[in-house]
């Protein structure tokens, strides 16, 4: 897959998921996509299939009132895109465990990566 088309289906993907679009940010995304997202070396969401992240991407619309991420810095290897990212949101609802109010502003840093299969977005890995 060329870098060009890699990077504009990176490029959709976030604008959509900024814009809390859940149905354009899996336009490109394979049937079989794997979601992981590891916090301090450890895996703290796994998901498998496109269903089960659409599920999980819509239940958490509520969590944010607003969002951005942005890319940093990308390098591309073979049908890999690693993302060198900064995200900020503003919180859109009381934590449970009261560590985190609605209308708190989070800032992170981190990386997301991208693997290509077939055209598509097969692994989504999110490194913070």
């Amino acid at each position: 897959m060329k870098e060009k088309r890699m990077k504009q289906i990176i490029d959709e993907y976030i604008k959509a998921y900024n814009e809390f679009n859940v149905d354009e940010m899996l336009r490109n995304v394979h049937e079989d996509v794997e979601l992981k997202s590891t916090t301090n070396g450890e895996v703290n969401v796994q998901l498998k299939g496109i269903t089960t992240l659409k599920n999980q991407a819509e239940q958490s619309l509520t969590l944010f009132k607003k969002r951005e991420m942005k890319i940093i810095e990308q390098l591309i290897n073979g049908n890999t895109v690693e993302n060198k990212i900064a995200f900020k949101g503003v919180i859109g609802v009381d934590f449970p465990d009261g560590s985190v109010k609605s209308g708190e502003l989070v800032k992170l840093e981190g990386k997301s990566i991208f693997q290509f299969e077939k055209g598509k977005i097969i692994l989504i890995e999110d490194v913070r």
